[in-house]
């Protein structure tokens, strides 16, 4: 299998800008979601560059999978992981709140926070792929 690590950042990057775009106009759930699959995407790069395959959306779980590369993850990005992992689901239907619709309870500051997060990530990815 041929090692695309660059592919899978590059497309990362552009998630996150589609991510900053939907919050410009207002999709916060959209922005969440979105952010939580660059994010995705990130570590998925890392586990290429690596010559491994990543199967998953949990980036906790694939970020604390990277220990067996003995790579370590700061603190601070399994935090921010984790902020976007529970974005996951809700972020997208509204079986995942107890009533209403994703666009009813996700706001500026869920977005902003996501934005953030995956930002994090992927710069963490960036570092351990130059």
């Amino acid at each position: 299998m041929a090692e695309r690590s660059a592919d899978w950042i590059k497309q990362a990057k552009r998630d996150l800008e589609m991510a900053k775009n939907a919050r410009e106009s207002g999709f916060y759930e959209w922005t969440c979601f979105i952010s939580q699959q660059a994010a995705g995407k990130g570590v998925k790069a890392v586990y290429q560059s690596k010559g491994g395959s990543a199967i998953g959306h949990g980036i906790g779980f694939l970020l604390r999978g990277l220990k067996a590369e003995r790579v370590v993850v700061p603190e601070s990005t399994l935090k921010a992981a984790k902020r976007l992992d529970g974005h996951y689901i809700p972020s997208r239907y509204p079986d995942g709140m107890a009533e209403g619709t994703p666009g009813d309870h996700f706001d500026k500051e869920d977005a902003d926070d996501a934005i953030r997060s995956a930002g994090e990530v992927l710069r963490f990815c960036e570092d351990l792929l130059a």
